[in-house]
């Protein structure tokens, strides 16, 4: 069977957001905005609920070791393994594959690569139906059944299934084949560009931002069942608080999609005690809770929202289908160029991170996501930004649990040929073209932002949507590219989070076409590293006058500094503090957070980075990005201490949040 190249599923996804009454905008005119449909209209979603065991669902984790094998043709079609792989290679999921095998051939791989096991089907599972859900597959997932393509989605980060019911029956076991295509070209996002060396004839990937392209299944792979009769699609909760004088009472509105309209639905919402506090009836509808217990950075109070699907055939009705959500009411405005949680000023201290560790790659590991978590815990951080693409559930769910405030970014970055690895190029092609970012990127960039906020929607610990890292705001075409998408987030979200973009350092105040769409400023700057290299001096002046300017010009509008730091080697040190010493970063810092300190808008900052990163192969990075304030192997530098004494003060002094 021929399945469809990524270029032909992209361009279908393009065709079905385009308005049939008006043209496809033109992104390199910077008059274009006049006649855009700015709606974009709505594009049908393969993502539901994440899959739970409860009475009425089962579920099967399909992790562990897979048979794998690369493909090594350069058809960009990919014939499907109608076979089993060939035996000798394993690999882990979830994991990136890059850095599991010694092989210069896989680590360096360009295509699709493929993972097979065998599956069977509980012969429990006679009435229900069942599905294989992918967390992940990065860039472009294809799942076969047997010989047959079952389901295909592009898109790295967010999660997609098959339906598989029709074709293996309860006891009987199925070939599962997962193929996974790691291609990023001009239209997808990220983008990237695949060349084919005309030396060796293998495939090369150039992309433009400064993280190593980590593919394969790096997140869980699951079987599950829901009932065959009827079953809960998706959950919708909108929290909401009522502030009266003496007791604030906390609101719900929410919404129950079903797989159809037989049964009834009853709601049940219970405390962390699990006592139940209300409840209701109805498909759709607004609940209250007196005294509310509200959700609050390192205090994340958490009640339960339980839906279930009632038949009234029988007498007592019987439970067809039952889902629980674990439910955080606060509130998040902007007022006055101030983030407003509950009601009171809040100023983010943390990270941009990246989801990097060593032999894993991208492959979530929850041993890394609980020290992780120990360390923000530690050094006084109340946030993080999902740099520069959707994490794991399983980080947002933790960050439910544990208090701890996301800007939840999409994973378009690259979107600006200006720069690569960081490094700004003053020659480098216009950015918004037909040839480069064009009307289909901009249609995987709009289902990208769909699934980002489908899927983490109902978390409290999200308070803000970041559309874009660093793109070429400044160019012609920017601003007919992205006010659509600004249009498109605040229709996807019912509970109206902010919405924000990460601005480029050459974007500036002056030259930027886009932030007046946006709620947030967040500015990544890197003066005193990428320009007065060294030059401390220079570099605060600098930043105080950028900061002026951006101030100035959008007077009502907070300000979160999103990225700022200095590659750092642990161990070398500098009683001159020179540049890649310990002491260094530390100087950095402090410049920049004195600054900071004079701007009452400035509301937060978020170092870059959490952590050493790996990158990609290159004359510009030694072994990695180095501006962690932690090693990759999460060993403190000196930066790590000064900033702990610096948000632990910052905390004390009600600016920040215990």
């Amino acid at each position: 069977m021929r399945s469809p190249s990524l270029l032909s599923l992209l361009s279908l996804i393009t065709s079905s957001l385009a308005s049939p009454s008006s043209p496809a905008p033109n992104l390199h005119s910077r008059d274009a905005t006049t006649n855009l449909n700015l709606s974009l209209p709505q594009h049908p979603l393969s993502i539901n609920l994440k899959p739970q065991q409860t009475s009425t669902r089962d579920l099967v984790s399909l992790d562990g070791l897979w048979s794998f094998a690369i493909d090594n043709t350069t058809n960009s079609t990919a014939t499907p393994w109608t076979s089993p792989l060939p035996k000798g290679l394993e690999c882990p999921v979830p994991a990136s594959y890059n850095d599991i095998f010694i092989d210069r051939n896989i680590h360096d791989h360009v295509g699709w690569a493929y993972y097979q096991r065998t599956v069977a089907i509980p012969r429990g599972w006679s009435g229900q139906r069942y599905f294989v859900r992918l967390e992940a597959a990065t860039h472009h997932g294809r799942v076969y059944v047997n010989d047959d393509l079952v389901a295909e989605h592009v898109g790295g980060y967010t999660p997609f299934e098959a339906d598989v019911t029709d074709r293996v029956n309860p006891g009987e076991s199925f070939r599962l084949t997962i193929g996974v295509n790691n291609e990023l070209t001009h239209e997808t996002i990220p983008p990237g560009t695949v060349e084919v060396s005309e030396y060796t004839g293998r495939k090369v990937q150039t992309y433009l931002h400064d993280f190593y392209n980590y593919a394969g299944l790096a997140r869980s792979v699951w079987l599950y069942s829901v009932p065959v009769e009827q079953y809960i699609e998706d959950i919708t909760v909108v929290p909401d608080v009522d502030w009266d004088e003496d007791a604030e009472t906390g609101i719900v509105h929410y919404t129950v999609d079903t797989s159809n309209g037989t049964g009834s639905i009853e709601i049940t919402i219970a405390d962390e005690e699990g006592n139940t506090v209300t409840t209701a009836s109805g498909a759709n509808g607004t609940i209250t809770i007196p005294s509310v217990h509200l959700w609050q950075p390192g205090s994340a109070y958490l009640y339960t929202f339980t839906a279930r699907i009632l038949s009234t055939s029988t007498d007592p009705p019987r439970v067809v289908d039952t889902y629980t959500l674990p439910l955080g009411i606060r509130t998040i405005a902007i007022k006055d160029a101030q983030i407003l949680l509950n009601n009171a000023p809040i100023y983010l201290t943390g990270f941009g991170k990246h989801e990097d560790s060593p032999i894993r790659g991208k492959g979530h590991d929850t041993a890394y996501l609980v020290h992780d978590f120990e360390l923000l815990h530690w050094i006084g951080a109340n946030s993080f930004r999902t740099s520069h693409y959707p994490y794991a559930e399983e980080v947002m769910e933790y960050a439910d649990r544990h208090g701890i405030l996301v800007i939840d970014e999409t994973p378009a970055v690259g979107l600006a040929y200006s720069i690569g690895g960081g490094v700004s190029s003053a020659d480098s092609p216009s950015t918004f073209t037909p040839e480069g970012i064009n009307n289909n990127t901009r249609a995987a960039h709009a289902q990208a932002l769909r699934e980002l906020v489908a899927r983490d929607k109902n978390h409290p610990s999200v308070i803000m949507w970041s559309v874009a890292n660093e793109p070429a705001s400044d160019e012609e075409g920017a601003r007919a590219y992205f006010e659509p998408l600004a249009t498109l987030a605040r229709e996807l979200d019912p509970a109206g989070r902010p919405i924000t973009f990460a601005n480029l350092g050459q974007a500036t105040y002056a030259t930027d076409t886009i932030s007046d769409l946006f709620d947030v400023l967040c500015l990544n700057r890197y003066f005193g590293w990428y320009s007065f290299t060294g030059d401390l001096d220079s570099a605060g002046i600098a930043l105080k006058e950028e900061l002026t300017g951006w101030s100035e010009t959008y007077p009502g509008k907070p300000i979160i500094i999103s990225e700022y730091g200095a590659d750092t080697l642990a161990g070398l040190h500098s009683v001159m503090g020179l540049i890649w010493s310990e002491e260094f970063q530390i100087e950095y810092l402090d410049v920049y957070h004195g600054v900071f300190d004079t701007f009452d808008n400035v509301v937060g900052e978020h170092v870059w980075n959490f952590a050493d990163f790996q990158t990609k192969e290159g004359i510009q990075r030694v072994d990695g990005n180095k501006k962690g304030v932690f090693t990759r192997e999460r060993r403190p530098k000196g930066a790590a201490y000064a900033l702990k004494k610096r948000w632990s003060g910052l905390n004390n002094t009600g600016l920040g949040t215990e």
